[in-house]
């Protein structure tokens, strides 16, 4: 990997750390409890940081999403601390949606897959 890739794997995970370390001691917003940042990527320049987080409930989003927005200032002054560069990433809140699809896939394989056979003795196998 190149310098600059190691650089930018090591702030998108101080990035994580730092917002995540707010999201759980610093900021009182109850828009925010629940959220979890799943990872970021930030652009080659660093001037970007597209933030991926998920909620629990997941109809909490909404309500999460406008938290987020709102925390952003306070978020990015701790992200530029924390990465004492010169430019701080210019942050973007993305619902990492993943887990969502994965529960809506695993419903449909549910729905059509046979069910479970009831627990009973084993087949003869001498028969």
């Amino acid at each position: 990997m190149s310098a600059s890739g190691q650089r930018r794997r090591r702030a998108n995970e101080a990035i994580r750390e730092v917002i995540g370390q707010a999201l759980l001691t610093d900021l009182s917003d109850p828009r925010l409890e629940m959220v979890t940042i799943t990872s970021v990527e930030t652009s080659p320049d660093l001037g970007h940081a597209r933030v991926y987080w998920t909620v629990l409930p997941p109809d909490r989003a909404d309500a999460a999403a406008a938290g987020l927005d709102s925390a952003r200032g306070v978020l990015q002054g701790k992200v530029g601390r924390a990465l004492g560069s010169r430019q701080t990433p210019r942050l973007q809140f993305v619902r990492d949606e993943l887990q969502e699809r994965a529960r809506r896939l695993t419903a449909l394989i549910d729905d059509v897959a046979p069910p479970d056979p009831p627990p009973g003795p084993a087949p003869d196998a001498d028969a």
